[in-house]
């Protein structure tokens, strides 16, 4: 737990971690609440505004019988389990029973296509998925591709030509007594995969230990969660760590019931009306949420009374956290963090003042410092590159079966983020920019290798390099320059045929929102696409009020 004390120096210095031998994140998130008090765990709210709650006994129960279950198909210790489903009770269920039973989970993203979830699958070689009847058909298109992959569980009716499974038939035969591993707090629980700059996503391997060591970068910005009253929501999917790591787990740790919604798109007064009606207290809202509830007049006739808001993935202006302190009673407090290392920078209104334009301080806990490309800490103010020390709970053991791609990541005991940015003085991190060619679209990080790989697919493409486009909305969209084939001639059709290949096959975020059609592009000598000086160039466009 993260205690207040008179200042954040003094919170910082007197903070330790206590991190236990054994530990195990179902137990802890679940059956520990299991007292018989009928204690809310999750509320939840289906597209037609039914709600069902969930109580931590019931979760529990229903968790055993889950993981009963998959033992029964002969899942054991350490195998990969796949969840493709959205935010229901069903996922929580999923992810704390394959906890319990000593296995890994494998979060998939509801909206990425059949291309996406193949890699997924197919490199970490999972051998389960629990999924829906509205997500099996992609699982259907690429089931031959993925030969390790024997049981699929589906949630609702089958209207399939495969031979799954039915998820609520075999959960009805099995046990609700069930005995958890004893797991090590340094063994394996969970894999999620994050883009890299070039070729496919890379899978990051969290231990058990990965929750407690989020504990205190929930708390900070969730002006220190959890207090009386509390129950927590976020848009974001649970899939993803901001979903899953910063709301849902924690939360559950914690005894706080997590409101969980199924809505495809995020509608910004549908946001407020449903705060408002369920009493939450506590949210994690990306930065494009919060831009759109901007624009919704009036917000306060909705009635919501919130208790806290963090935000992540783009630093905030002294506008927004004006607009924020006038809507809501305070200023929304930003983080920082990604999914090897997540939570490491925060700002807690409460604790000391926000800068606007600054990241925060460091979360309790974490060594965090500017250094230089080899690795030597740099003076205050200096520029350099963002990095956190090791050892630390909340960083991944490694990339899932890429030890090259681990070894990269780090510089001596500096796990290196990617970003460059600066510390001051009285250790505020400031952002300046990607060190590599990750693009920041809303609440995504997107790596542009796996788009270029989907686009160069096809047929008239010849050649493809995928940057980052400045967006007002989204800070970034993803931008493809295409190099059209011989006898392709340039069009708002083929830009349109090119932009729904890719939405099929990998994710709607992933799509290229604009396209230009280009008869060269930069190259190195070595015959390399120099995508530094595309974003360059769109920077300037942008500044310029162009657009080509």
């Amino acid at each position: 737990m993260l205690t207040r004390a008179a200042s954040y120096r003094d919170t910082f210095e007197a903070f330790r971690w206590d991190i236990p031998e054994r530990f195990n994140i179902g137990v802890a998130c679940c059956d520990r609440h299991a007292d018989g008090s009928g204690k809310p765990a999750l509320i939840y709210e289906d597209q037609d505004h039914g709600v069902a709650t969930l109580s931590f006994d019931e979760l529990k129960l229903s968790s055993n019988r889950l993981a009963n279950m998959l033992r029964g198909h002969g899942v054991g210790p350490g195998e990969r389990i796949g969840i493709l489903l959205p935010q229901r009770p069903e996922t929580a269920m999923a992810h704390l029973a394959i906890y319990k039973m000593g296995a890994l989970a494998l979060p998939l993203f509801t909206q990425f296509g059949p291309d996406a979830l193949e890699h997924r699958l197919q490199h970490s070689g999972a051998a389960v998925l629990i999924t829906d009847a509205e997500n099996i058909g992609k699982i259907e298109t690429i089931q031959a591709a993925l030969p390790d992959l024997k049981r699929i569980f589906v949630i609702g009716d089958r209207a399939t030509t495969g031979t799954h499974l039915d998820f609520d038939a075999e959960l009805a035969k099995a046990s609700d007594r069930f005995a958890p591993l004893d797991t090590r707090a340094d063994d394996p629980a969970l894999i999620i995969y994050t883009s890299g700059t070039t070729g496919k996503p890379k899978g990051a391997l969290h231990a058990h230990r990965v929750l407690l060591g989020h504990l205190p970068g929930v708390q900070l910005p969730q002006e220190f969660f959890p207090q009386a009253g509390d129950l927590f929501w976020t848009p974001a999917d649970w899939a993803w760590a901001g979903g899953l790591l910063d709301v849902l787990l924690p939360s559950l740790y914690f005894g706080v019931p997590v409101l969980a919604s199924r809505a495809r798109k995020f509608d910004p007064e549908a946001a407020f009306a449903l705060m408002a009606r369920h009493k939450v207290r506590n949210a994690f809202l990306p930065p494009t949420a919060l831009k759109l509830m901007r624009q919704v007049e009036r917000p306060q006739r909705f009635g919501y009374a919130m208790r806290s808001i963090g935000t992540g993935g783009e630093t905030l202006g002294a506008d927004m956290l004006a607009w924020s302190e006038e809507i809501f009673g305070f200023p929304v407090n930003e983080f920082y963090g990604q999914t090897e290392a997540n939570l490491i920078v925060s700002n807690c209104a409460s604790l000391f003042p926000i800068v606007p334009g600054s990241m925060g301080r460091a979360v309790p806990g974490h060594r965090v410092a500017v250094i230089s490309p080899e690795g030597e800490e740099l003076p205050a103010g200096e520029q350099g590159l963002i990095a956190v020390a090791r050892p630390d709970p909340v960083m991944m053991l490694d990339y899932w079966r890429q030890p090259e791609a681990t070894a990269a990541k780090f510089s001596g005991d500096w796990l290196v983020t990617g970003d460059t940015g600066a510390c001051d003085a009285e250790g505020y991190f400031w952002f300046q920019g990607r060190d590599d060619d990750i693009i920041s679209s809303g609440a995504y990080r997107i790596g542009p290798g796996d788009i270029e790989d989907c686009v160069i697919r096809h047929p008239a493409v010849l050649m493809v390099a995928v940057v980052g486009s400045p967006d007002p909305l989204r800070t970034e969209v993803v931008k493809a320059f295409v190099l059209p084939k011989p006898g392709f001639a340039p069009s708002d059709t083929l830009a349109a045929e090119i932009q729904a290949f890719v939405r099929e096959r990998l994710a709607a975020y992933q799509y290229p929102r604009e396209i230009e059609f280009v008869t060269e592009l930069p190259m190195t000598a070595t015959g390399k696409i120099r995508r530094k000086d595309l974003r360059d160039l769109e920077v300037a466009r942008k500044r310029s009020g162009g657009d080509r």
